[in-house]
């Protein structure tokens, strides 16, 4: 194979695949990326760790058509290091690549690209799709929940599934994004997108979520999205990125999403986080512990630790029920305030044991349940 990529456009590709590449790897063909110049003028670039696998097409001049794979991470360190707007020349022969661009040569050993594992060919049943933003959100507002507990695998990721979500006209078909790590869950509900009807309830691996969302960053229209109930593929354009899903049962959330709360206090998300930060600023590494006082129309935050002090800090709230004190970790609720984009937030108390609901409003498209702690 033979061809010339600009610098830019080669770096870029390979920013996205490269990713996918685990350091350590047992099998040295998951270390290389795919590269396959089609006569057409493009360059495929294709990787995988055997569970994700993204596949990119990049603009090229391609004079010979052909492929082989390479290490990912040496070919994406050198076409870092080249020169700004140089063209890099690709030539691919007996077991060898040549990278040329402008004095620089190196030569790189290969592998064949018969070698190269696919995992992700054939058309899936459910397809849809899904605008960038709207995925973009779905993501950024759930996956600080997912758990990084490995005996727990069911619930390291984000869970999709559909449903009949009952409302003011009737009930409404909706897709709902969920997760949780046993401490604290993320649910957001957005329409059902046309397609997604008979779509199976899937769980989305966290290393995939994290890949999708880079390559979010980049699209601007919608994506196209298609599953079965063992793969899910995103189709971003340039990008495709195709993963196998966690095969596990995602426990039956909606049973700890509290109805009965009946303490409501509103609060203006931005002066509670920082009064939040502040007061955890002498909390302990291993609980992060930060007590509320709530009366009405104020709240105190303290935090006690045994090494460091003491802390407090009022702050201003809308309340109207009996005084009581519930304890948070800190880390947990900053995480939640985060997601917050309005000036009012929500938060429906029942008692120091019980299961905290948190929204924007009952409008929001986006729900956060927090476990309190003893403080």
């Amino acid at each position: 194979m033979k061809a010339t990529i600009e610098r830019a456009t080669l770096l870029k590709g390979l920013s996205h695949v490269q990713s996918v590449v685990e350091r350590r790897n047992t099998i040295p063909i998951l270390s290389n990326v795919l590269l396959d110049a089609q006569a057409g003028g493009t360059l495929r670039l294709m990787a995988t760790d055997l569970d994700l696998q993204i596949d990119e097409t990049i603009a090229a001049a391609v004079d010979q058509p052909g492929a082989t794979t390479v290490s990912a991470h040496t070919l994406f360190d050198i076409a870092r290091k080249l020169p700004e707007g140089s063209q890099v020349e690709v030539t691919a022969a007996e077991g060898r690549m040549t990278i040329v661009a402008g004095r620089a040569r190196f030569t790189l050993a290969t592998l064949p690209r018969d070698d190269f594992p696919v995992i992700a060919e054939g058309e899936l049943p459910t397809v849809f799709e899904l605008p960038a933003n709207t995925l973009k959100a779905i993501i950024d507002k759930t996956r600080f929940a997912i758990s990084t507990e490995e005996t727990r695998y069911y619930l390291n990721g984000i869970f999709l599934h559909v449903a009949d979500e009952g409302g003011p006209g009737g009930a409404q078909p909706v897709l709902k994004a969920a997760a949780t790590d046993g401490h604290r869950l993320a649910r957001v509900t957005v329409p059902r997108p046309d397609g997604a009807e008979a779509m199976p309830d899937v769980i989305v691996p966290r290393k995939c979520v994290a890949e999708l969302r880079k390559l979010l960053d980049e699209v601007d229209g919608s994506v196209g999205v298609s599953l079965s109930p063992s793969k899910i593929r995103f189709d971003l354009g340039q990008a495709i990125l195709t993963s196998k899903l966690i095969d596990g049962t995602f426990p039956d959330y909606s049973r700890v999403i509290p109805v009965a709360n009946d303490k409501l206090l509103k609060l203006d998300p931005r002066s509670f986080m920082q009064g939040v930060d502040r007061v955890s600023t002498i909390a302990t590494e291993k609980t992060r512990a930060v007590k509320m006082a709530v009366d009405r129309d104020k709240i105190t935050l303290s935090v006690t630790s045994p090494e460091n002090g003491t802390a407090a800090e009022e702050v201003p709230g809308d309340y109207a029920s009996m005084p009581f004190e519930i304890g948070f970790n800190s880390r947990y609720l900053m995480d939640i305030l985060n997601q917050i984009e309005g000036d009012m937030v929500e938060v429906h108390l029942a008692d120091a044991a019980a299961p905290t609901l948190i929204r924007e409003n009952d409008q929001s498209q986006a729900l956060y349940v927090l476990m309190p702690m003893r403080v």
